[in-house]
């Protein structure tokens, strides 16, 4: 099967067919919720089209703690269903459906206690593992283990001799979820769908009561346009309730907004050889292993200032160190950290006044006749997610609708990717690039490493990484232009690639060399070249500038002092 390329002429090509007819399902919202309802829906053999005012994943689903879970702590607050909800899917992912973006990552979980905390803890992470291979998908992963302290300390030599009397280690997974997003669209798209980022809904289109589509501004290109649809899917996350009020229709729930930063530091910085869980007053904090970095996670406070670009605050950042440092013999400091993102859970409300306290399950609704709102949920579950809110949709079609089949579909780039992987060597010597770079090339396009390949064949200057940023090559810039619908350079740096949260520099000193290569894919003069890096500069200061103000009020001001490239 064709793999479908997210290229300026396809955008163009989908919001014209879009404008001319009818389609069975529009999705609103590009995030990963969104994504997987498009491709639940196209392959059910449904005319579909998604839409994204921004980019794909630029809203939360860019800015999770990218891992692949259960989530212990909801099987700690007996949410049984839910943890074996996401465990099944955990597999499906590892197993199936994207083994080459999913990948296991170990956790160790001190213990402070002797006798009752080792039972307690052991219980839930055998319940944990037991569940995992209960749903027939578990099988890929190792199970859990207790270990001595003196054994943890092998294992993680940066730990406090005095912060743990033992522990127990078990397996998660973890993905790069903006990355996971673009390849959930481009699998839609082979199969049909219509997908166009930077296109914002402005209003719906309405027959009496029944919402029949939605008004759509082309934020690149200009102009408005309609588009019809028999059914609307509002998948928008912490931006339900403002797609919502277009249509003065709030529905039957609210979306309330909880804010959780992370931090990114060299892997040198923390000796050790597994990932850490720690709990903390509120939640837990992560401690999760990301190529040669570590990812440093996460808060759980309310937030209801900007939504497009939550900012994290001193207060928020010491949080973190100071919880972390309490076990670490050599403490974090400032200047460790390369990288800070902050992003949002939509969280239902009406629960709980404390957001760590929010249920993650979700929520489907249908407020008016032809719209379909779904909402709360974890990235795991997004495909139950889809598929609920499919279903739900499909009751408002008049005719017969086949039943999901995304259990079955595996993602672009799965399908070959092991036997690519055996071959690895192989591949590395015909294109003349280190097998660690092919390596790399596999475990983020899979099969469609291919495609990178051959931009390399065709120019072997692509081959050659960039200077400021040497885990990536040129190529991959280049690449997120011409299939994976990168429109600015912000897109490329922080979403594409994670140059943003992986260089001290913020990606400031690749800013101009990778807007050099996008400019002949995106048509793009030396003025334009100008704009995109002088933006791009300009959010970097901002974002800086952000993390050194005392609270969310002063953060989210200092933040919003630089503007979107694409303002709404």
């Amino acid at each position: 099967m064709r793999t479908a390329a997210l290229g300026p002429d396809q955008r163009a090509e989908s919001l014209a067919k879009m404008a001319d007819g009818e389609l069975d399902v529009l999705v609103v919202g590009g995030g990963v919720v969104g994504a997987g309802t498009a491709l639940d829906a196209v392959t059910r053999g449904l005319s579909t089209g998604i839409i994204e005012a921004r980019d794909w994943a630029s809203g939360t689903s860019s800015r999770s703690s990218k891992l692949i879970h259960g989530g212990l702590r909801y099987l700690e607050m007996l949410d049984f269903a839910l943890v074996r909800e996401a465990l099944k899917e955990r597999g499906l992912l590892l197993e199936r459906l994207a083994p080459h973006l999913v990948k296991p990552v170990p956790f160790l979980y001190p213990l402070k206690h002797k006798g009752w905390e080792r039972l307690y803890a052991g219980t839930g992470v055998a319940m944990y593992d037991a569940m995992s291979l209960s749903s027939g998908h578990g099988r890929g992963l190792p199970t859990h283990r207790h270990l001595t302290r003196r054994h943890a300390l092998r294992v993680s030599p940066a730990l406090k001799k005095d912060a743990l009397v033992g522990a127990l280690q078990y397996y998660d997974a973890q993905v790069d979820d903006a990355r996971y997003v673009a390849t959930l669209v481009r699998t839609a798209a082979e199969y049909g769908a219509l997908a166009a980022n930077r296109a914002r809904v402005v209003g719906f289109l309405r027959e009496g009561e029944r919402v029949v589509g939605a008004r759509i501004q082309d934020l690149e290109q200009g102009g408005e346009f309609e588009v019809r649809a028999r059914q609307v899917v509002n998948a928008t996350g912490v931006w339900t309730d403002d797609t919502q009020g277009l249509i003065a229709e709030r529905g039957q729930f609210h979306v309330r907004a909880s804010k959780g930063i992370h931090l990114v530091v060299p892997k040198d910085r923390i000796n050790s050889t597994t990932g850490l869980i720690l709990r903390t007053e509120k939640s837990v904090l992560f401690v999760i292993p990301w190529g040669r970095h570590w990812i440093i996670g996460t808060t759980d406070t309310d937030w209801d200032l900007d939504k497009a670009h939550p900012a994290a605050s001193s207060a928020d950042i010491d949080y973190l160190l100071d919880h972390l440092n309490s076990v670490l013999s050599v403490p974090l400091t400032r200047d460790d950290v390369q990288g800070v993102y902050a992003g949002l859970r939509p969280l239902l409300a009406g629960e709980s006044d404390a957001t760590s306290k929010l249920s993650r399950e979700h929520t489907v609704a249908h407020p008016v006749p032809g719209l379909v709102v779904i909402a709360g949920g974890k990235y795991t579950t997004y495909r139950v997610m889809a598929k609920d809110a499919v279903d739900e949709a499909v009751h408002g079609l008049d005719h017969r609708v086949a039943e999901c089949v995304t259990e079955e579909v595996r993602l672009a780039g799965a399908e070959g990717y092991f036997a690519l992987w055996n071959g690895r060597a192989r591949i590395a010597e015909r294109y003349g690039l280190h097998v660690a770079r092919v390596e790399h090339l596999l475990n983020r396009y899979g099969a469609m490493a291919d495609e990178v390949l051959d931009l390399i064949a065709a120019d072997s200057k692509l081959g050659e990484p960039l200077p400021a940023a040497d885990d990536y090559l040129k190529a991959e810039v280049v690449y997120a232009c011409t299939h994976e619908g990168a429109r600015h350079l912000d897109d490329v740096l922080t979403r594409r690639t994670r140059i943003s949260i992986e260089t001290f520099d913020r990606g400031t000193l690749s800013a101009r060399e990778c807007a050099e290569l996008m400019a002949p894919v995106l048509g793009w003069d030396a003025d334009q070249i100008d704009r995109e890096v002088s933006h791009y500069e300009k959010r970097v200061e901002a974002e800086r500038e952000s993390q050194l103000q005392p609270d969310d009020q002063t953060a989210d001001a200092a933040r919003l002092g630089a503007e979107d490239i694409v303002p709404l």
